[in-house]
């Protein structure tokens, strides 16, 4: 007979995992989650977080077709331990097309999901457990930091107002969602023909539910850009030290 776990088993959850980018602002010849960050790839920064989190029961690896052979390799290389199953999908030619794709391998729509991109080496464990709680809680819960530099409006190069920073919060991944409110706001927005510019942005628009802010981490950063790659290191180096 199967012992029965602490933990409930229901209120486990899947990640999406964004691997299918190109890579055009970091200036290289390769997806910038294949590059090498102080020797290791920079997507398998995220996918061990996750592998290391006993409440993640399924990790689904969106990724450009052509690179999925060596995303595999790459996985069985870097993955220390594999206790939850990957799958690895194909990705769409925009993000939110990619996150659709991975809802359609999910294991259950009434599992909680989360999105995370691959260029996010630096999420936690410790992050990852509140943003869990508190999806449980409204359903609906993303990670960000509050902004820290003055924000203008801008309009043809001359400032129109300083908008004030106080409510403003700068957002991150990952980003969770039962899979069932997920997958239903993508309908409408694929009916519409509207792309979004986060998971929290279609759930605002084609949902009531309310969206709950979980604090991040400034470290937290996604690697877009070659500085952003010496800031990785740097993050990196320090953690190791």
């Amino acid at each position: 007979m199967r012992k029965t776990k602490n933990r409930n088993e229901a209120l486990d959850y899947e990640v999406i995992l964004l691997a299918a980018g190109q890579g055009k602002r970091m200036g290289a010849s390769r997806n910038k989650i294949l590059l090498h960050l102080i020797g290791k790839p920079v997507i398998s920064y995220s996918l061990n977080t996750f592998l290391n989190d006993p409440a993640c029961k399924h990790i689904i690896l969106v990724a450009q077709e052509d690179e999925q052979v060596l995303l595999s390799e790459m996985i069985k290389k870097e993955a220390k331990k594999i206790r939850c199953p990957i799958t690895i999908v194909s990705g769409g030619h925009e993000r939110q097309y990619s996150v659709y794709n991975g809802l359609n391998a999910v294991f259950s729509l009434k599992n909680i999901v989360m999105v995370h991109d691959g260029a996010r080496p630096f999420v936690n464990l410790t992050q990852l457990k509140l943003l869990h709680q508190k999806v449980q809680e409204t359903r609906a819960a993303i990670l960000g930091v509050p902004v820290k530099d003055t924000i203008k409006r801008v309009t043809d190069g001359i400032v129109q107002e300083t908008v004030p920073r106080e409510t403003l919060w700068q957002i991150q991944t990952p980003q969770a969602f039962y899979g069932e409110d997920l997958l239903a706001v993508h309908v409408c927005a694929q009916q519409e023909g509207y792309l979004g510019t986060d998971e929290a942005s279609l759930i605002e628009k084609y949902s009531n539910l309310p969206v709950s802010m979980v604090l991040g981490s400034y470290e937290n950063i996604k690697l877009t850009t070659p500085e952003d790659m010496l800031i990785g290191e740097s993050i990196v180096k320090r953690k190791r030290s």
